[in-house]
């Protein structure tokens, strides 16, 4: 029987064990092991700096180079991609614990966010050491990174609720994600500016969810506005994002009583 119960509160420490187990097992093998995790995404950085700043020679953008403000933009998004896809399988991949052991499965979730959130921290850190590389130092706004932290966990959560429940039932679902999160990285403003498009087009693009975590990296690394001056959008982000946690928590309260019958 699994418990219905998506709390975590008593599952701290198997949460802490699941997570380490997570992030050990994904490079289990690899002479490098859990160095991969970041050594890929580094990677991919310095290819995107040394394509767009030393052979295109990109143009700044509102002032600062032009690699600054794609990562400002592009990190939120690569962790947003990563914790959702491997979120949406995670009753899939767990499903030994499911179904041998009276588990509270709402965690399993969670554990893949968590390992995904590790290696975006390490990137934070990263970001800010380019910027002060190419002069730009640390400002109060920087603070408000945290507050864009709690919107991406709080948006992952509710839409993993969601995905990793139905995925048990229609498989194809995962293959349905992944194309839509390849969709969503061309139509979300990372590699381009939002200023770029007609305005009558502006409210269409902010209807995506991502679009305000992702400006809201720009805000606090590059522009230095406050969340609360674009209280509008907030509270959009925010009524959205519990209608999804309320939806994914009965979605997911339901359906897992009949996750042994399909596993």
């Amino acid at each position: 029987m699994i418990q219905g119960d998506l709390s975590i509160k008593k599952n701290t420490r198997l949460l802490f064990t699941l997570v380490k187990k997570e992030l050990k097992d994904k490079y289990l093998g690899s002479y490098l092991g859990v160095t991969w995790a970041f050594i890929q995404p580094t990677a991919t950085i310095i290819i995107f700096w040394f394509i767009f700043q030393v052979g295109f020679k990109a143009i700044p953008v509102d002032g600062y180079p032009f690699i600054l403000w794609l990562i400002s933009g592009m990190l939120p998004w690569f962790f947003f991609a990563e914790a959702l896809q491997n979120a949406t399988h995670s009753v899939i991949d767990y499903k030994y614990l499911v179904k041998n052991v009276v588990f509270n499965a709402g965690i399993l979730p969670i554990v893949k966010i968590a390992a995904s959130l590790i290696i975006h921290l390490f990137f934070i850190l990263f970001m800010i050491v380019m910027f002060i590389i190419y002069g730009y130092y640390p400002n109060v706004n920087y603070i408000q990174l945290l507050y864009y932290l709690v919107c991406s966990l709080a948006l992952l959560i509710a839409l993993s609720y969601i995905t990793s429940s139905l995925v048990v039932f229609f498989k194809d679902l995962g293959h349905f994600i992944a194309m839509m999160l390849q969709f969503g990285f061309w139509i979300t403003p990372i590699f381009w500016s939002i200023t770029m498009v007609p305005e009558r087009y502006h409210m269409f693009i902010k209807l995506n969810p991502v679009f305000y975590i992702t400006e809201g990296y720009r805000y606090s690394m590059i522009y230095r506005q406050w969340f609360w001056n674009f209280h509008t959008q907030s509270l959009y982000f925010w009524i959205v994002t519990i209608l999804l946690l309320i939806t994914g928590y009965f979605l997911f309260k339901r359906l897992s009583a009949h996750f042994n019958d399909v596993l």
